[in-house]
């Protein structure tokens, strides 16, 4: 029988020929990724709860700090210098104002084909380059540090074919909002969404990025697309190798198949305080907002910013909203001023905040307050995502919430 991308990754990295959906394997991790979420945590267990501490691989390990940062008190601080300090002390590679920790991650370590561990949901976001990309808790964290290992149980896969190519003004964006509410929040629970054919092939890395970042919040245990020639010259334009293209054999079984035709793609919302309640933009009806974020590992990139500025040129943010950018990596902050994106966002009236998670983590930058609406291109819209528990957070592209920022309501494009 033949096997999914997700367990051909799983199988070279338990060292075996092949492996089933439903088995349990100890296997061997490429990366582990920990950020300033759960960090300090980890590091204290490492001093207080282990025997003979010690770390399996350093240079297996990246520490990024991204959720608060600079710092908002005094508390977050000593975290951050806890951080700081013992991956000084163990010669671990370390960011401090770099950007967002998934961003980094693809920008600077993942190949395809890798087993990628990271104390974040949204390490799913791997898969944009073939890799399997999955979060863990804290205590996870400190096994796999102390031992290099894991362990796994092969999830099944759900495959969902995709062919056309998306219209003009609708995103990659709208096309995961979309999946999420045609599955629902719970819908691939513990499994592998598996993005393949001639329309994922379409999209850039980019686009794959946001498929693959938003997989959890349908509750899957990672999300891959296919790999192609796009991922091959991604990854060595970065210094890195490509020898890993696993695709899924002919006869390898899914749990289901989806069909999508990007072409019948329009632009959706999620509204609150779900996920996966999403309907078309044109159903939104009048929601005033009284802030839009452009940001988060999930619509930080170029693209998402260029998006905005071609909406933004000429025009301002209305008078009575905030609009705040925050790029997704210090590159990608760098590439929009050497455009001249920068400019065009100062002076409509955005704000642009460094390269962090910003407003999506909602507990640094642009807290909004009670009864407060924001249209953001987060990961998620909660109850109290974003501030106050009698918030309200709508979902996004990059151009709904830049278009919404200029109207003071939620619009399109």
């Amino acid at each position: 029988m033949g096997m999914t991308i997700g367990e051909k990754i799983i199988a070279r990295a338990a060292g075996v020929e092949s492996v089933k959906a439903g088995e349990i394997h100890t296997v061997n991790l490429d990366y582990m990724m920990s950020n300033d979420g759960t960090t300090h945590l980890t590091v204290d267990m490492f001093h207080n709860k282990l025997k003979k501490p010690r770390i399996a691989d350093k240079d297996k390990l990246v520490f990024i700090v991204d959720h608060n940062i600079p710092a908002e008190n005094p508390k977050t601080a000593a975290a951050h210098r806890k951080m700081r300090e013992f991956a000084k002390e163990h010669g671990i590679k370390f960011y401090e104002g770099k950007g967002v920790c998934h961003q980094i991650m693809v920008e600077d370590f993942v190949e395809p084909g890798q087993l990628i561990m990271g104390a974040d949901s949204h390490t799913c976001s791997y898969g944009a380059l073939g890799a399997f990309g999955t979060g863990i808790g804290c205590t996870d964290f400190l096994y796999g540090m102390v031992t290099g290992k894991s362990w796994v149980m092969v999830p099944e896969t759900i495959r969902f074919n995709l062919t056309g190519k998306l219209r003009e003004g609708v995103y990659p964006r709208d096309l995961i909002l979309t999946i999420i509410g045609d599955v629902g929040a719970n819908g691939c629970n513990y499994k592998v969404m598996e993005f393949a054919g001639e329309g994922a092939h379409n999209l850039s890395i980019n686009d794959r990025f946001v498929l693959c970042n938003l997989a959890v919040e349908a509750g899957a245990k990672t999300g891959i697309v296919e790999p192609d020639e796009k991922v091959v010259e991604y990854v060595e334009s970065r210094g890195r190798k490509a020898d890993n293209l696993f695709v899924s054999d002919s006869d390898a079984v899914f749990e289901k198949v989806y069909e999508y035709d990007l072409s019948k793609i329009e632009p959706v919302v999620a509204r609150p305080d779900f996920v996966d309640d999403v309907i078309p933009l044109s159903e939104v009806g009048e929601v005033k907002i009284d802030q839009a974020f452009l940001g988060s590992c999930n619509n930080g990139r170029i693209d998402d910013l260029r998006v905005a500025a071609n909406i933004l040129k000429g025009k301002k943010v209305h008078k009575d909203v905030r609009f705040i950018i925050a790029p997704a990596s210090n590159s990608v902050y760098l590439q929009a001023v050497e455009e001249g994106l920068m400019e065009i966002f100062l002076e409509s009236g955005a704000m642009v905040m460094n390269a962090n998670c910003s407003v999506c983590w909602g507990s640094c930058q642009g807290v909004i307050g009670e009864g407060e609406v924001l249209i953001s291109t987060g990961t998620r819209n909660f109850k109290g995502r974003a501030g106050h528990k009698d918030s309200k957070v709508y979902l996004g592209s990059a151009a709904t919430v830049t278009a919404s920022a200029i109207a003071g309501k939620i619009v399109g494009a």
